[in-house]
């Protein structure tokens, strides 16, 4: 038995009531009728069902579900239905009711949004990933009712807010799962604030070190960027007011997470990164005047400051795909600094904090287009899920490619507007018309000039497509569309080809078969396959009628003994395979498995794509073939791993006993001089004997910069080692560098 938590039931059924009338009071201004009766009733029912449960924390499991339906209300702007199910959201997974009992009680939506947020239960079959099959069921309902991605994303929201109580490799998979798909797709609802601190908190778990120094950096440095943005608004505030708006006006720090990304991208340091912070300017006006309103408040500002030309960006005349509108613009200060100054409306500002919910509330009474870009991308969304022959896998990887891209702006011959996601094709832009057109694409004008089908579409271009009837798509395109759209209606068309040549196939291996006196059953087609080394039975009756097998050696079946056939089964689902290996691993010790440690009774092999060294922070995956793989958690193959394949994820740890050299990389930036690369291998292999395995070298215009690798212990071997190169004399900057780059 686990220890007896000690709580004070009274004071939390208090609790418990006093998070209630948070929500309610939260939600008064827009319930109508029956409302708070139906959101009454919601509560108790979960409350009731829930009354015997404890989260990780300790705490009550009900405090989820409220704070679930506070964050729909007050983060996202949902309304009632979605309270209830939000408040409901659990119940059919972890108690006694069905969903059958839900629409007795609440009525057909609310069941329908509580369905599409029931996780399926167990290992699907022949799927190879619980999480994305999960993930697909949900966005299924993507396009009949939006609430339940809404609903989910708060529900990971909390989670996330809570996740400090989980155990270390827990918190990975689900920070992971979160970095991966979650906030991608809060990004293109339009969420950007549930967007960027998904974004924090999955890096809090996934890279606690960076996280903490990055926040206290952030931390201290606040009192002297509140003093330099009081400094950058005072001028311009009393004239834009003067001009008779009312205006806030405020400094919104840089994401966390998106100072790192920076830092990392542009390899500098903190101190070097400018845009920690942007301003930005709300203006209530009538919707009529709005776009006046900005560009008169922009002229304003860069009446103080210098406009730098090439940063200006105008999503108030054609918002993004996901609904946002804004005016962005870089100006240079008086101090020598670039500062970001964001321009928008109270309606702009609210659709950018509330993305999609928010984007509804506005449209009733918008003058704007009846379908917005949203729209048209959720239905885009809908035409993907309709291609159902596709593994979850490979959906969610079409899907999510399809989410954090930039957008491109094009117009058709008649000046309709197409927007595309960043490196899309002409191909793509065909697709985009209709798949007919796509699959009958030989080339594009762009701007009136013939150009080829892979051609890369700009902002701005005009694009006529020519087709022909006898242009069919082949294997070739996939690599070049980026579309999702075009990427299924490619693999449909190779899909349909191969099924017709299969069938082709087959009816030679009939012809064949009957000649030898041999039937077409399963042990027949397991030996032909076994003989001709195919795939499947699709594939090996794809070969024959393609030619690639000659049908004579088809007689060759008969020869094949019969105690032979066996050696060459078929293999067993995926699944199954690796399911037994991660029992096995599990089964030897729920522990982590210690590294470095001879006693191990499982075999491991580190992960070549990150190479581990001791006191990297480390998780274990089982493979198929490979036994256990050790990866870095920060390796970039890590997200991905976590995030679909969750359940063979093995903890793992360092054993303090170590006497093996490991390979590490690390990057040397300084100004060239004589003598600098003596003074580097002096301290490498003299002052620390280390064994080096290769060093290059590029000097350029007085720049020094070299890749050494060097075999070390663990970790603070080798930050002793980077910590004495930086104390060389012209040394900039040394940092370890991941081995894959190379």
């Amino acid at each position: 038995m686990g220890e007896t938590l000690l709580v004070d039931v009274e004071e939390e059924k208090k609790e418990i009531l006093r998070r209630y009338r948070r929500l309610l009071r939260r939600a008064k201004p827009f319930l109508k009728d029956d409302d708070a009766k139906i959101i009454r009733k919601a509560f108790y029912t979960a409350a009731e069902a829930h009354k015997n449960m404890r989260r990780k924390t300790g705490e009550p499991y009900i405090y989820h579900p409220i704070e679930v339906a506070y964050i729909c209300v007050a983060e996202i702007g949902l309304g009632t239905t979605s309270i209830v199910s939000a408040l409901l959201h659990d119940v059919v997974e972890d108690t006694d009711w069905t969903l059958t009992d839900v629409e007795k009680e609440f009525g057909n939506k609310v069941m329908r949004i509580i369905d599409g947020l029931t996780k399926i239960s167990g290992v699907p079959g022949e799927s190879m990933s619980e999480q994305a099959e999960n993930f697909r069921k949900m966005l299924l309902t993507l396009s009949k009712d939006t609430r339940v991605i809404l609903i989910k994303l708060a529900d990971r929201l909390h989670n996330m807010r809570t996740l400090q109580s989980m155990q270390r490799h827990k918190q990975l998979k689900i920070a992971s799962e979160t970095f991966y798909l979650y906030a991608p797709l809060a990004h293109r609802l339009g969420l950007y604030a549930i967007k960027t601190e998904l974004e924090d908190l999955s890096m809090k778990y996934r890279d606690p070190d960076d996280y903490n120094y990055l926040a206290k950096k952030i931390n201290d440095t606040k009192e002297a960027r509140n003093r330099f943005i009081r400094s950058f608004i005072r001028p311009m505030q009393k004239t834009i007011s003067d001009q008779g708006y009312k205006v806030e006006i405020k400094g919104r720090p840089k994401s966390i997470f998106s100072i790192a990304n920076k830092m990392k991208k542009q390899n500098i340091p903190f101190e070097e990164v400018y845009d920690l912070f942007a301003i930005r300017i709300i203006v209530d006006v009538e919707e009529e005047n709005e776009k006046a309103a900005c560009w008169h408040i922009y002229s304003i500002v860069t009446d103080f400051y210098t406009p730098n030309p090439d940063r200006l960006r105008d999503w108030i005349s054609i918002p993004k795909a996901n609904g946002y509108e804004s005016l962005h613009t870089t100006v240079m200060t008086n101090r020598g600094q670039w500062v970001e100054v964001q321009i928008r409306t109270r309606r702009m500002d609210d659709i950018a904090e509330k993305g999609y919910a928010a984007h509804w509330k506005y449209k009733d009474g918008s003058a704007k287009d009846s379908e917005s870009s949203l729209d048209m991308w959720i239905s885009k969304v809908r035409e993907s899920l309709e291609q159902n022959d596709i593994s979850a896998i490979e959906f969610v990887d079409d899907f999510r490619s399809n989410l954090f891209q930039e957008e491109v702006y094009a117009f058709t011959p008649k000046g309709k507007l197409i927007t595309l996601p960043n490196g899309a094709c002409a191909l793509d832009f065909a697709f985009d018309i209709h798949t007919e057109v796509g699959g009958s694409c030989i080339g594009a004008k762009i701007n009136k000039k013939l150009v080829s089908l892979n051609t890369l579409i700009k902002n701005g271009d005009q694009v006529e497509i020519l087709t022909s009837s006898k242009q069919k798509p082949n294997e070739g395109w996939l690599k070049y569309v980026v579309t999702s759209k075009a990427i299924s209606g490619i693999k449909d068309y190779l899909k349909e080809e191969k099924k017709k040549a299969a069938s082709e196939g087959k009816e030679i291996v009939l012809r064949k078969l009957k000649q030898i006196k041999l039937e077409l059953n399963n042990d027949t087609i397991n030996r032909m396959i076994a003989y001709f080394g195919a795939e499947s039975p699709l594939d090996f009756f794809y070969d024959v009628g393609k030619g690639k097998i000659d049908p004579k050696e088809i007689k060759k079946i008969s020869e094949i003994k019969e105690e032979k056939k066996h050696h060459h089964r078929k293999r067993p689902v995926l699944n199954e395979e690796v399911l037994k290996a991660t029992k096995k691993a599990k089964e030897v010790n729920d522990n982590p498995l210690i590294l470095g440690d001879n006693m191990n009774m499982v075999d491991y092999k580190f992960a070549n794509c990150c190479k581990p060294i001791p006191g990297d922070d480390v998780f274990g995956f089982v493979t198929v073939s490979e036994g256990i793989k050790i990866h870095r958690t920060s390796c970039p193959n890590a997200t991905e791993l976590m995030s679909n394949y969750g359940y063979r994820i093995i903890k793992a740890k360092w054993t303090s006993q170590q006497e093996i050299a490991f390979l590490a990389g690390i990057k040397v930036i300084g100004t060239d001089r004589m003598g600098m690369i003596n003074d580097i291998t002096q301290i490498i292999s003299n002052d620390l004997k280390v064994n080096m395995r290769s060093m290059s070298i590029d000097t350029d215009n007085g720049i020094f910069e070299g890749s050494i690798k060097v075999y070390v212990d663990d970790t603070q071997h080798l930050e002793t080692m980077i910590h004495k190169l930086s104390a060389i004399d012209g040394v900039e900057r040394v940092h370890r560098f991941d081995l894959f780059e190379d």
